[in-house]
């Protein structure tokens, strides 16, 4: 029956760059597809899965050192169908197999290894998984054989045990919930972050260490509400932490992935569309916040980065660059001190040494070995005030010879081989930044920054939305693939951030639009909580339904927050009983531990704080209706939506949903702002100081 297997690798039509990156396999993998399980079905064979995606650095290693071993490709190709998957085109594939695999084994990450049954029903998970045991570790010359001999000698227990597992999986995720959030939850995730804080490095917990935006912003929220110093001190902290490390990208900005050490110098060097987009939000209101020069210089930088890299012709924005290059991981980013002395002038030179700590015998040693490489990583040893202290310079002229170091880095690296790029348009990734963008470029009075969210979010709803699918969450080649309720909540809450920096209520309707479309087709009618996928998505053994916040926000956590801002300025109540049902439903969860859940928290921080709605009539594009709008972007203002009424005309489809908003007038020939607080409007001001001192009050 064997026989039959496919023998020959099917990923040469696949448009991924993941799945195209294995298209060369002596494996015969082929696409998650109908076809491919039938065929495991016919043969009465186990499929073998392996989720990955393209710039992951662990997926390369293990591709090397197994995908194209023959004899690793014979044991596969012999006994199981084998099936890939790009875990960024199908996050609702990886969603269901990493819960398996982290309730298997107590962790999860990429690859992600699962072998199932020809019904879907996992039975083993792994991640990365070396090709010779070693280290105590199985090897896949050794591990396949023995799943093999179970699949023959036990394979009705296998199958039984598999959907037992499977069916306690679906019962944990819709287990009714019958408690409410304590008043203190709150006050319980920040006291959790507070012990974990490192003091030191900045951040939270141990190496692996991870940015993790959406902590800081529920901490931001916190001090907000509070006043509590603590909150704001460890969110600064970490920010400026993460900005002088080695995470950063020194020469041509933006973010690394993680640090594999508690100090954010030596990272994995993949660069994320999503954590660029979640940084710039978090130094973009600590900006706010706290007024500190660093953090809207690293906001900048980011947005730069993402900008001159990660942009499309048409304006989207593309997923990832790769963490390898040519001569390996980080090669691309890291200098001998030969380089730096051919390079840089001797002024130079010296910065790159004593503030950038670059060392001749390099400062940078291998993850696994801990073996110097003799390559430097650069990042800020001390910071530029001290510097210049200690080398009696002014501080401009640290910055000065700085930037003349990075541009002669910059341009000697423009000629290195650059990492590759993953140019896969994702929906709920763009969402982020161009919400982020639209966010920073109100609050740093960057225009740039707003024409380039306004364009990515036209091309999102132009080529991501088909009237008879609803939002898609890519394409890929010909196909579109179907929407993610994260790219309803994360494209709503995109339109609402865009529609506060250029006021065209086209936004702001499509935002409604959408959340009427996500409640139609995603809800669990048990929770008020929206499934990872449509009512009508049949390919997955169960239908995914997530809260807890990892790289990115869930979709209930951001959705909690879309809602509870839409009741705001519409004035329905529907949308608030939607937002706390959802809370409720997971009440025992953020009970037990409130710090993983820290977008939600945002929600809740909204909901426990002085909602404010502030609508200002006047002319768009006048000086006194720009002067009132300004006043309101410089403020940290997390809990307040901004409104444009045009003096000139009633607004036409937005009346219909807040009808009292949009008919405040101007008094007599000025821009005038309407505060409402709590349910308590103030008196009208037309004036920019006198908006700031109320809004500050």
């Amino acid at each position: 029956m064997q026989k039959n297997l496919p023998r020959k690798n099917k990923l040469t039509a696949e448009t991924s760059p993941y799945l195209a990156q294995h298209a060369g396999n002596p494996v015969a993998w082929q696409p998650w597809s109908d076809a491919a399980f039938e065929t495991a079905r016919r043969c009465d064979v186990p499929v073998f899965l392996s989720i990955g995606y393209s710039t992951c650095h662990w997926c390369h290693v293990m591709a090397h050192e197994s995908f194209e071993d023959e004899e690793i490709a014979r044991l596969l190709n012999g006994n199981f169908v084998c099936i890939k998957v790009d875990r960024e085109e199908r996050p609702d594939i990886d969603s269901v197999y990493m819960r398996f695999c982290q309730a298997l084994t107590g962790s999860g990450g990429w690859p992600l290894t699962i072998v199932m049954t020809p019904d879907k029903q996992p039975f083993f998970a792994a991640t990365y998984i070396p090709p010779r045991t070693r280290n105590g570790k199985t090897g896949m010359r050794e591990l396949l054989p023995r799943i093999t001999s179970a699949w023959q000698a036990r394979k009705h227990e296998i199958i039984s045990g598999a959907r037992d597992i499977m069916e306690e999986l679906r019962r944990s995720q819709h287990r009714p919930m019958h408690t409410e959030p304590c008043a203190d939850l709150n006050e319980q995730a920040f006291s959790v972050l507070q012990n974990a804080f490192d003091k030191e490095n900045g951040g939270f917990g141990h190496a692996p260490k991870f940015p993790s935006p959406h902590t800081l912003l529920f901490l931001l929220r916190y001090w907000k509400r509070t006043g509590m110093q603590p909150a704001l001190d460890m969110t600064t902290a970490t920010l400026k932490a993460l900005q002088r490390g080695g995470i950063h990208d020194h020469v041509g900005f933006g973010f690394h992935r993680y640090s594999t050490d508690p100090f954010w110098f030596l990272p994995h060097f993949e660069k994320m569309l999503y954590d660029q987009a979640m940084l710039l939000w978090a130094y973009t209101e600590a900006f706010q916040a706290t007024g500190l020069e660093e953090c809207s210089r690293t906001a900048c930088d980011i947005a730069a980065f993402v900008l001159n890299d990660l942009r499309s012709p048409e304006g989207g924005f593309y997923c990832a660059l790769d963490a390898d290059s040519q001569g390996g991981e980080g090669a691309f980013y890291q200098w001998t001190f030969d380089e730096l002395q051919i390079l840089l002038a001797p002024d130079e030179l010296r910065l790159a040494e004593k503030l950038c700590g670059a060392r001749r015998q390099g400062n940078a040693r291998d993850e696994a070995t801990g073996v110097p490489t003799g390559k430097n990583i650069l990042y800020l040893a001390q910071s530029p005030k001290r510097y210049a202290h200690q080398h009696g310079l002014e501080l401009q002229e640290v910055a000065a010879c700085f930037e003349r170091m990075r541009c002669k880095l910059q341009e000697a690296r423009s000629r290195r081989k650059p990492p590759a790029r993953d140019e896969k348009i994702l929906a709920d990734w763009n969402a982020l930044m161009i919400g982020s963008l639209a966010r920073a470029g109100r609050a740093l009075a960057e225009q740039s920054f707003i024409d380039a969210a306004a364009a990515a979010a036209d091309y999102i709803l132009s080529r991501l939305y088909a009237p008879e699918q609803g939002l898609l969450h890519c394409r890929s080649g010909n196909a579109a693939v179907t929407a993610q309720s994260a790219d309803y909540s994360f494209t709503i809450w995109a339109l609402m951030e865009l529609y506060q920096a250029v006021f065209d209520e086209a936004y702001l309707l499509r935002a409604i639009s959408l959340q009427r479309e996500l409640d139609e087709r995603y809800s669990d009618e048990r929770t008020g909580a929206f499934f990872t996928t449509p009512a009508d998505a049949a390919d997955l053994p169960l239908r995914p339904l997530d809260v807890y916040d990892s790289a990115l926000p869930s979709a209930n956590s951001l959705a909690v927050l879309n809602l509870q801002r839409l009741a705001d300025i519409t004035g329905r109540v529907a949308y608030t009983r939607r937002a706390r049902r959802i809370c409720d439903a997971f009440a025992d969860r953020l009970q037990r531990m409130p710090e993983a859940y820290c977008m939600l928290m945002c929600a809740l921080e909204y909901e426990r704080s002085e909602r404010s709605t502030i609508t200002i009539a006047g002319t768009p594009g006048a000086a006194d209706t720009q002067a009132l709008i300004a006043a309101v972007n410089r403020l940290y203002l997390p809990d307040a939506f901004v409104l444009l009424h045009d003096r000139n005309g009633p607004a036409n489809g937005l009346a219909e949903h807040m009808p009292g908003a949009m008919l405040k007038p101007p008094l007599g020939n000025r821009a005038t702002a309407y505060l409402c607080r709590a349910g308590t409007c103030q008196a009208p001001v037309t004036s920019a100081a006198k908006l700031e001192r109320l809004l500050r009050s």
